[in-house]
């Protein structure tokens, strides 16, 4: 089971920074990360960690503005969002599977990943 929590609302410039719980009974996957899903649009990547390692993936649209991070001790993912825009507006999935490229080559199946039950992030 996947938990998130930190989304809210902030005005554009903001911060927010949220963050996944992954349960025991979710296993060892080896990487987690986040997707997005803005109304009326499909659902995207935005950021990918290697549990085991420093192998992260970010979309170019959020490239240089968002942070992931983890820490195994917590069996915790972050997601730290600065200089937020008004379309990062969306509800944010945490996702727990078994490769990056899930992340960079996301082609909208769902069955490959565990998700938690998202949280909602606007920005105005």
């Amino acid at each position: 089971q996947l938990v998130e929590s930190g989304g809210g609302s902030v005005q554009a410039g903001g911060s927010l920074r949220l963050s996944c719980v992954m349960s025991e009974s979710t296993g060892r996957p080896y990487c987690m990360g986040w997707f997005r899903q803005a109304p009326g649009k499909e659902r995207e990547a935005v950021a990918g960690i290697f549990i085991g390692g420093s192998s992260i993936w970010y979309a170019d649209s959020v490239q240089g503005r968002f942070t992931i991070s983890r820490d195994n001790t917590k069996n915790t993912v972050y997601l730290q969002m600065d200089r937020l825009r008004p379309e990062d507006t969306a509800v944010y999935y945490c996702a727990a599977t078994g490769s990056l490229l899930y992340f960079s080559k996301y082609d909208g199946d769902l069955s490959f990943a565990s998700w938690g039950q998202g949280t909602q992030v606007t920005v105005s």
